[in-house]
């Protein structure tokens, strides 16, 4: 999540399409999505639109440091990560020993791999789900695919971009969810239209916006309480209905939270609209970049229930995201973007690679399957703190894989979708940049209809604590996830207080500056493992029990100054990568 926007400090407005009768006939190539001849090592990390800024005047040169990959003091931070990054692999490796007597406690949470005849550790129900369906999404999304080039062979017009390919989203999309849901597919076509019916009465109003919020917010705890809530319970003469096809995924409400995102993004796009109120003045409709595609409003007409249909249910992003705006959905169907053959290559080979990543973790690390069944008897604070951060490391990989999965359907359907998750959960030590890339449209998302909307940068403290509870109750309705939600409000504000203290803009150029961030990166990293390590993975009690490991004996401690010490030499190799991007014109705010 972020908490700051550098060029919109407005309240609950849109800006004016400056011609809505202008042509939308001509393709526009995302920069970033260009081929590159030689591999950068900036290019590790994937490419989103961002500020860029030319090198070329001597100013822009000057201010940045010169490299200094080549220097004694990164030569010795190298021979320190050759060191100690294997070890750092190996001793969950070993912890995972069938031969310890821990083994027998998880044992029966394993399932026989594929992989040099290791048992494969299949605990976490979100990402066993996904692996186990993987087959049947890649074969919806090749029929998928397959049948929209059928339909692009005849159609006649090519001038109206991917418009004319809106009725088959809308009939594939209804089929998509009557195979997913089964009868249920009622609930969530009511609960669309009934919003739909919000946005088109209220229209400009301010009322709109407020019973948007009301509504959906309604709906999300509805769903969980009632766990979507059965057809009998609404009327007896209903109740044959519960007994009807259920479909392949019945629990239809566990995705919904994806799907209410959408339903808020067209309710406050069609709100600003109505009201054509400018914030980007002077975009050419021709060149518009992604944040000018999320502002600029489109005709009323846009906003008709086909489109939104198309919108919300878009078969590739439905089931999980990325989230996109509506507005930058439907521009990118009446001007679309060209997405080359060589990015989309580009783009598989990561996916591939993040998803062998996982399948080489869980067969050899059963760090899931320990947690899961707190068997940590025996183990030394090195290894628990190990054990830890590797489940940190499954959890990014389960989010990432599905991510780039549906990501990669909608760029091979010619859509781009924002990337979720930028940069590695193992290179960050700002808690403002984590927030950036992780779960990014989601981040974008905050930003665009919450935290602007209630003052943005001129309340942050307590606009971060209001947009981190609404994330933690979004995720999930426990108090786990609500602590989490508030030790992170919690753990934003010294970053802020020290920037404000140590400007770079004042400090930078003092040879103790680099060091003194490093310090701060490495708190950064710790406070946000711990916060992540209660949300996401062991919860309250588990960190008792974890803390109580780290800071209650003598070789916890000893260990926590060796962590921060690694923590120390990571946090200079991230900061110097990060210049590395600048060095070529990347402008990374994570």
């Amino acid at each position: 999540m972020s908490i700051k926007q550098d060029d919109t400090h407005l309240p609950l407005y849109s800006p004016k399409n400056p011609d809505p009768t202008r042509p939308t006939t001509t393709a526009t190539l995302e920069p970033d999505l260009k081929p590159r001849k030689t591999m950068r090592i900036v290019d590790l990390t994937v490419h989103i639109p961002t500020g860029k800024k030319p090198l070329t005047s001597t100013s822009n040169k000057d201010a940045l440091p010169r490299p200094r990959w080549k220097t004694l003091e990164f030569k010795i931070y190298y021979l320190i990560a050759v060191i100690v990054i294997p070890i750092m692999v190996w001793i969950p490796i070993a912890a995972s020993s069938r031969e310890l007597p821990n083994y027998r406690h998880y044992e029966h949470r394993l399932t026989r791999g594929w992989l040099f005849g290791r048992e494969f550790d299949n605990s976490d129900h979100q990402y066993r789900s996904f692996r186990g369906n993987l087959l049947y999404l890649v074969l919806a999304s090749v029929g998928y695919l397959f049948a929209k080039f059928i339909r692009s062979i005849f159609q006649r017009d090519k001038t109206q971009g991917y418009l004319p390919a809106i009725p088959f989203n809308v009939v594939f999309s209804l089929l998509m969810i009557v195979a997913l849901h089964g009868v249920n597919s009622l609930k969530i076509l009511t609960i669309l239209t009934a919003n739909y019916f919000i946005a088109k009465k209220c229209k400009g109003s301010k009322l709109g916006p407020l019973l948007t919020w009301v509504f959906n917010g309604a709906v999300l705890f509805a769903n969980e309480l009632s766990h979507g809530y059965r057809f009998g319970a609404v009327s007896a003469s209903l109740a044959h209905l519960d007994h009807a096809f259920q479909g392949i995924y019945p629990r239809w409400y566990i995705i919904f939270n994806i799907t209410m995102l959408r339903l808020i993004s067209f309710n406050m796009d069609f709100y600003w609209a109505s009201n054509q109120i400018e914030r980007v003045p002077g975009a050419d409709v021709a060149t518009m970049n992604d944040k000018q595609r999320t502002d600029l409003p489109h005709p009323q007409i846009t906003y008709s229930y086909m489109n939104y249909l198309a919108y919300v249910l878009y078969p590739p992003l439905y089931i999980a995201g990325p989230i996109m705006t509506f507005n930058d959905f439907m521009w990118q169907h009446r001007r679309p973007i060209v997405v080359e053959l060589q990015s989309t290559l580009r783009y598989l080979i990561r996916f591939l690679i993040s998803f062998l990543t996982m399948e080489f973790i869980l067969h050899f690390m059963y760090v899931v399957a320990i947690k899961d069944e707190n068997a940590w008897q025996g183990f030394t604070p090195g290894q628990i703190s190990l054990i830890g951060f590797w489940n940190l490391i499954i959890v990014w990989l389960k989010l990432l894989i599905p991510w780039r999965f549906f990501r990669l359907w909608a760029m091979m359907d010619g859509i781009l979708a924002p990337e979720n998750m930028v940069r590695c959960m193992a290179n960050n030590y700002s808690t403002m940049g984590f927030w950036r890339s992780w779960h990014r449209s989601y981040n974008l998302w905050i930003i665009r209809y919450i935290y602007i909307p209630l003052g943005g940068s001129k309340n942050v403290i307590l606009n971060t604590l209001l947009v981190f509870s609404f994330v933690a109750l979004w995720h999930d309705l426990t108090f786990r996830l609500l602590a989490w939600g508030w030790l992170i409000s919690l753990f934003i504000i010294p970053e802020l207080l020290a920037t404000y203290l140590l400007p770079k803009s004042k400090f930078g150029i003092q040879p103790w500056y680099r060091h003194v961030c490093a310090i701060g990166g490495v708190l950064n990293i710790l406070m946000m493992m711990a916060a992540n390590l209660i949300g996401f993975v062991i919860g309250t009690n588990g960190i008792k029990f974890f803390v109580s490991q780290l800071f209650g004996t003598f070789e916890g401690l000893r260990f926590l100054v060796f962590a921060c010490a690694i923590l120390f030499v990571g946090v200079q190799l991230m900061f110097e990568y990060r210049e590395e991007e600048m060095r070529n014109g990347i402008y990374r705010r994570c």
